[in-house]
């Protein structure tokens, strides 16, 4: 239209009476229900009862009649008793209907009471000055961000076997608690961070002086309140056709749209999203990608090999830090975190253990030696460390070990035998780079001496 605006005010109404979520609605309806089927049952209860109380009444009058021969009476008993049986179990199986629509009825209104709580939120109101030369008829649309909604990446990370590429899930964990269902919307997720602050900070100047400590005179806690954690913000489409549950999770069409500063991921089919701040996860992307495997295994901590796959080009795919539910040969083996805060153009990826690499470290017990010669003490150290390979197809895999590293020139760490591993001389770290056949085992051997005065004390172990 044919007019100017000259602002946008947001504001909340405590007076207006909010429309009744249709999930609340649905809940009521439930008990409604539940209580006319107790009505109708007490009801069939109290038909019952009278039918027995006549039955009781006719059986006593009979029983004094004066004329009645005993096969009728005996007949009369029959009937009585037969009846009785019927009567009881029928309210028998009333009673227990009764008690189960009551736990229902407890359960519904405790989750109506949830969802009330929920919901007791005031209305939001957009108010728009708007300035116009004659009157007229305008339509606005309008969108806003809200900060009880968000978002958050995880994966699946699959390998069928370390002979094929790596297929990441990117799936997106998504709540939302505005007191509003999100009912059956188009959503984009969104790498933006709208709440932090575009401003340049100033880094103003840092004046030091000597301390002056503060006498105590007491001491006390104070709880510091936690901040709100702020997650990726979501964005809301309007709504289009009804969402079908599928049977099998298949690709979801996506648009990733790239900003100057952000990715936005279009989801194409339609969601509902209940206001009850429950995760509901949803697939973003799924990725096929090659990967170089190999084997890293630390046997002086744990003897077992574990599995990585090193992924070239991984910028491009707009992941992001989270938390990834590993598949090894269709075997859930565990989870692990995907850090994508790694300057090198390479993304390392965990994905857990492998029975089928052998490793074990044991201390040669022949060729460890304590001997003091002069003014010192030497210790030596050796140990035999043996990797096998009962896989199937070859592999790669890194033993890395470590030995001392003296921080006091008075101490001197020798290392005679590494078997060709590589020593890091800084960090004291020892690594083997192996290339193993199926069946094959290597065995190494990493041997050390620490020599230092004898009135000193080292503690090797």
């Amino acid at each position: 239209g044919e007019f100017t605006i000259l602002s946008v005010n947001h504001r909340n109404n405590y007076l207006s009476n909010l429309e009744e979520q249709p999930e609340i609605k649905n809940i009521r309806n439930q008990i409604e229900a539940l209580q006319l089927k107790i009505e109708d049952e007490k009801s069939a209860i109290a038909t019952l009862d009278e039918k027995l109380s006549f039955m009781q009444a006719n059986r006593d009058v009979m029983s004094k009649a004066q004329s009645i021969q005993i096969e009728q009476f005996k007949a009369l008993i029959d009937v009585y008793t037969n009846n009785i049986e019927q009567i009881n179990s029928a309210k028998l199986r009333k009673a227990r209907l009764i008690k189960d629509y009551e736990k229902q009825v407890a359960a519904l209104q405790q989750q109506l009471a949830d969802r009330k709580n929920r919901g007791q939120m005031p209305s939001g109101e957009i108010a728009v000055n708007i300035s116009a030369d004659r009157p007229l008829n305008a339509k606005l649309s309008f969108s806003y961000i809200v900060s009880n909604a968000g978002w958050h990446p995880t994966y699946d990370i699959r390998v069928d076997d370390i002979t094929k590429p790596v297929v990441i899930f990117y799936k997106a964990n998504v709540f939302q608690n505005t007191g509003t269902e999100w009912k059956n919307v188009r959503l984009s997720f969104s790498t933006a961070t709208p709440w932090i602050s575009g401003t340049l900070p100033v880094l103003n100047p840092w004046f030091i002086d000597f301390y002056m400590p503060v006498k105590v005179t007491g001491y006390g806690m104070q709880r510091k309140a936690e901040a709100p954690v702020m997650l990726e913000s979501v964005a809301m489409a309007d709504k289009n056709t009804f969402l079908k549950k599928e049977a099998e999770a298949a690709p979801v069409a996506v648009e990733k749209i790239e900003g100057g500063m952000s990715i936005t991921f279009d989801i194409s089919v339609p969601h509902t999203i209940p206001s009850d701040g429950k995760i509901q996860t949803i697939e973003i992307q799924r990725t096929t990608t090659a990967a170089e495997y190999k084997y890293v295994t630390i046997p002086k901590i744990s003897n077992l090999a574990y599995l990585t796959g090193n992924i070239t080009g991984w910028a491009q795919m707009s992941l992001l830090s989270g938390e990834a539910t590993l598949y090894f040969e269709n075997t859930y083996v565990g989870k692990s975190f995907l850090d994508v805060n790694q300057l090198s153009d390479t993304l390392t990826i965990s994905l857990g253990t492998d029975p089928g690499i052998l490793v074990k470290r044991e201390k040669r017990k022949d060729y460890t030696t304590r001997r003091t010669i002069g003014a010192n003490k030497t210790e030596t150290y050796s140990f035999l460390i043996t990797v096998r390979n009962n896989k199937k197809s070859p592999v790669k895999i890194s033993i890395q070990d470590q030995v001392p590293v003296s921080s006091n020139s008075s101490i001197i760490v020798e290392t005679p035998e590494l078997s060709g591993g590589k020593l890091n001389t800084e960090t004291g770290a020892v690594t083997w780079d192996l290339d193993l056949k199926p069946g094959e085992t290597r065995e190494m051997i990493m041997t050390y001496s620490v020599r230092y005065p004898k009135n000193q004390t080292v503690i090797l172990e």
